[in-house]
């Protein structure tokens, strides 16, 4: 059969949860376009059924994953920026459709996003120095602050950034041992889905990120309320969204990043995505265990190690 007279085939795009690719419980799908409204592809809606089991695949893969040493992380992150770029003529592809972009212009994000995934890859063993360490206390005590993960963090990708602004959001919460359930742009989700196929062969393991698209609110809310999430990310959330997400995510003491301040129209202000990130989000979801203990004393004298 010639070239001409073959029939396409259309990609299928799927959540990923638990380390594998379901279709919506629900079995909606909604049109995704791109910035001209042209049609690119179905992306699964997700459902709060679909939320409910990407929690307890992430509340599944914590033990592992935070019990990891953070040098294993690190390499598990930098395998993810090598199969990135052995897809980045796919990923130019669907973030210049996705944000309108020129080719030139989206093979710069995709770079940059790869270059993210590299950079957290290097601070996974490096954080502890920064956010730890020995404190000096009076009598004969070591008093030792370690970090630690918080636990399972909803994220709220950026609305408009599709894959460096996801990238960096994402990033930060499973070098630092954290497992994500991240809800991506449901104007251009694309780009997440398609990282989802990168992450699942790419040494991560199944449920560390959990990746859902659809209406933001609709999945976010379950979130927000569910008692075996520990923080939440409302980077991606309008003003009026992020209140509600806030007075739900009190229930259970949620850590909460608030998002950027906003518009009169409720839109966050774009952040600075291929700035250098800093430690800020690193941090937003550790927690300092500090811990006592006697240093002994030896010999007559009375003197102490």
């Amino acid at each position: 059969m010639s070239e001409n007279n073959r029939l396409g085939v259309f990609k299928t795009y799927k959540l990923y949860v638990g380390g594998k690719f379901p279709r919506s419980e629900s079995g909606r799908v909604y049109e995704v376009t791109d910035s001209k409204g042209q049609w690119l592809a179905n992306a699964p809606k997700s459902s709060r059924k679909d939320a409910r089991d990407a929690v307890v695949a992430a509340r599944k893969a914590f033990g592992g994953w935070s019990g990891a040493t953070a040098y294993n992380r690190g390499q598990v992150l930098y395998r993810v920026a090598e199969m990135l770029e052995g897809r980045k003529e796919q990923f130019v592809r669907e973030v210049a459709a996705s944000e309108g972009l020129s080719k030139s212009k989206a093979a710069a994000v995709v770079d940059a996003a790869i270059d993210r995934w590299v950079w957290y890859a290097g601070w996974t063993d490096k954080i502890g120095q920064i956010a730890g360490g020995a404190n000096p206390v009076a009598g004969p005590f070591f008093n030792l602050s370690t970090p630690e993960p918080t636990g399972v963090v909803a994220v709220l990708a950026p609305r408009k950034s599709s894959l460096l602004g996801l990238v960096s959001v994402i990033a930060p919460v499973i070098a630092t041992g954290n497992t994500a359930v991240v809800i991506a742009s449901a104007d251009a989700p694309l780009p997440a889905l398609s990282l989802g196929e990168v992450l699942a062969t790419s040494d991560v393991p199944g449920g560390v990120v959990n990746i859902l698209t659809g209406v933001t609110a609709e999945i976010a809310a379950p979130l927000a309320a569910h008692q075996d999430v520990n923080a939440i990310d409302l980077t991606g959330a309008e003003a009026e969204l992020a209140k509600e997400l806030e007075i739900a995510a009190a229930d259970n003491l949620k850590r909460v990043r608030r998002p950027q301040p906003v518009d009169a129209d409720g839109a966050a202000h774009s952040e600075d995505w291929p700035a250098s990130p800093g430690t800020d989000r690193l941090t937003a979801f550790l927690e300092t265990k500090t811990v006592w203990h006697p240093t002994g004393a030896l010999g007559a004298a009375g003197s102490s190690y």
